[in-house]
C-alpha cells in the first residue's frame, strides 16, 4: 500500500490518520463496489441560476467548482469513523464580477504550487485576463462569502481567452483557444510561446518522462500533437508525434491527406499503479467520434510522415514525424456523443471514466474488461454535456452546465454534502 498508492486528494487528510491496515480495507471496499458499479450519487450544490461551462480543480485540501464569474469551494474534511468517506463541506463562494457578464465567465483554473497551503489558483477569463488568486485560510469565510486576493497575470497574444492550464512542479502550460501555448515557470522568470494555428482545447504537460512533452489536443486533421519540451525549458513549435488512427495502414511515409479532420477534447494521464503500465508516456485522450484513445509513447507500431513542404523549409533537412496508433480504444455502443472530458483512476487505478456532450451521460470502463464499460446519468439529469471531471480512486467528481456533482464508491448509506 505505501509503494502504490491511490491517487486521491479528497482522502488525504483522513489517509493521514490512517492505520494502514484501514488503507487496506477502505480500497478493498472501493475496488469491489467498483467491480460491481455500487456508488452513492449526489449533487454538490443546488441548481445554479444560469446555464454555465463549469471548470473543476482539485487539491489535497480543496475542490473548487468554476461556473460563469464565480468560484465555488468545498472542504475535504476526516471522517468520524475510520471506514466512513471522508466528508465534504461547502466553505463559500467568491464572485468576480457583480452581474453575469459574460466577459468575466471562467473559462479555465488551476490549483499552483504554494508551499503546501493548497490556497493559491491561476484563473482565466473569457476576456483574455488571467488572475493569480489567493484564496483565504481554511475556515475563514464569512457567511459563505470568500475574501479573495487577486493579480494580473500577463495575457497571451491578442488576449486570447485560454481553454485549458496544464501545472507540473513549478511549470505551467497555458493554451489559448487559437492554439498559442505558453510555457513558464509560475514565478515568471522564463517564458516561451508557440503558435499552433488551429482551433485548440486541451492540454497536458508532462516532465515526469524521460522526454518531457507537452500535449495539446486541436481541432484539425492531426488533432493530437507531441511536443517535445527541450534543453533550457523551451517548447518547440514542431512536434514529434501524432497520436492518430490514420486511413492508411501502410507502414511506409503517410501522406497528410490520408488523415481525417476531427478534435481532441480531453487529455489525462493513467496512473502510474495502472494495469496500463507505470509509465508518463501513456496517454488518455477524448475524441469527437465518442472513442476513447489510449497510446504509449514507446510503443514500436507506429509509422512515420513528413510535414508539407513549405516555402521557407529545405527539403533536405525535414525531420519525418512518428504517427502512433491506439494501443486501447474504448467506446459506448449506445451513445456515440463526442467526449468533452477523460479521466483515469478509479477501482484498482483501472479504470477510465468520459464526460460524454449531452444528457449528462458518463461512461466508465476497466481497461481489464473494456468490452463491458457502462454508462450513468448524472444527478439531476441535465441536457447538458459533463464539461470537467476527476476521477479517484473511490470517488468521482464532475459538472454540468447547472451543478458539480459526486459519485461515491464507498459510503453508499450516508450524505455528507451540505447543500
Amino acid at each position: 500500500m505505501r509503494k502504490n498508492p491511490r491517487p486521491s486528494f479528497s482522502l488525504s487528510k483522513a489517509r493521514a490518520h490512517w492505520h494502514p491496515r484501514t488503507h487496506a480495507k477502505y480500497d478493498s471496499i472501493s475496488d469491489t463496489r467498483w467491480t460491481s458499479s455500487k456508488f452513492i450519487a449526489r449533487p454538490l450544490s443546488n441548481k445554479w441560476a444560469g446555464k454555465f461551462q463549469g471548470v473543476l480543480a482539485i487539491s489535497p485540501s480543496r475542490l473548487i467548482v468554476a461556473a460563469g464569474s464565480h468560484l465555488y469551494s468545498y472542504l475535504f474534511g476526516v471522517p468520524n469513523k475510520p471506514l466512513d468517506s471522508p466528508p465534504v463541506y461547502f466553505e463559500g463562494q467568491a464572485s468576480f464580477h457583480d452581474h453575469l457578464d459574460c466577459a468575466q465567465n471562467i473559462t479555465a483554473l488551476t490549483f499552483i504550487e504554494d508551499g503546501g497551503s493548497d490556497s493559491c489558483l491561476d484563473v482565466a477569463f473569457e476576456d483574455g485576463s488571467i488572475d493569480r488568486v489567493q484564496l483565504p485560510a481554511q475556515s475563514s469565510a464569512s457567511q459563505g462569502h470568500l475574501s479573495i486576493k487577486r493579480h494580473k497575470l500577463q495575457s497571451l497574444p491578442r488576449n486570447d481567452f485560454l481553454e485549458s492550464f496544464s501545472v507540473q512542479s513549478d511549470t505551467i502550460l497555458a493554451l489559448s483557444s487559437t492554439g498559442y501555448a505558453r510555457l513558464s515557470t509560475l514565478s515568471g522568470d522564463t517564458s516561451n510561446t508557440i503558435e499552433l494555428k488551429k482551433r485548440s482545447w486541451i492540454s497536458h504537460l508532462c516532465l515526469a518522462s524521460s522526454m518531457p512533452y507537452a500535449a495539446f489536443g486541436t481541432c484539425s486533421s492531426t488533432p493530437l500533437t507531441i511536443h517535445p519540451i527541450l534543453d533550457g525549458g523551451q517548447l518547440s513549435s514542431q512536434p514529434t508525434a501524432i497520436l492518430h488512427t490514420p486511413k492508411s495502414s501502410a507502414s511506409d511515409l503517410i501522406p497528410f491527406d490520408q488523415f481525417s479532420v476531427s478534435a481532441v477534447y480531453g487529455l489525462s494521464q493513467a496512473p502510474l499503479d495502472s494495469p496500463l503500465g507505470s509509465s508518463p508516456q501513456i496517454l488518455v485522450s477524448g475524441w469527437y467520434d465518442g472513442q476513447v484513445r489510449i497510446y504509449d509513447l514507446r510503443s514500436s507500431s507506429s509509422s512515420s510522415v513528413r510535414p508539407p513542404l513549405s516555402s521557407t523549409t529545405d527539403p533536405t533537412t525535414r525531420a519525418t514525424i512518428a504517427v502512433h496508433r491506439p494501443v486501447l480504444s474504448l467506446a459506448d455502443r449506445w451513445c456515440y456523443e463526442p467526449i468533452y472530458a477523460v479521466a483515469a483512476g478509479g477501482g484498482s487505478a483501472a479504470h477510465i471514466a468520459a464526460g460524454t456532450a449531452r444528457h449528462s451521460v458518463v461512461s466508465f470502463w476497466d481497461v481489464r474488461q473494456p468490452a463491458t464499460g457502462w454508462s450513468v446519468h448524472a444527478p439531476g439529469n441535465d441536457s447538458s454535456p459533463v464539461y470537467s471531471i476527476i476521477l479517484e480512486s473511490s470517488r468521482f467528481f464532475g459538472v454540468t452546465q447547472s451543478r458539480p456533482f459526486v459519485y461515491d464508491f464507498v459510503n453508499l448509506f450516508t450524505f455528507f454534502f451540505d447543500l
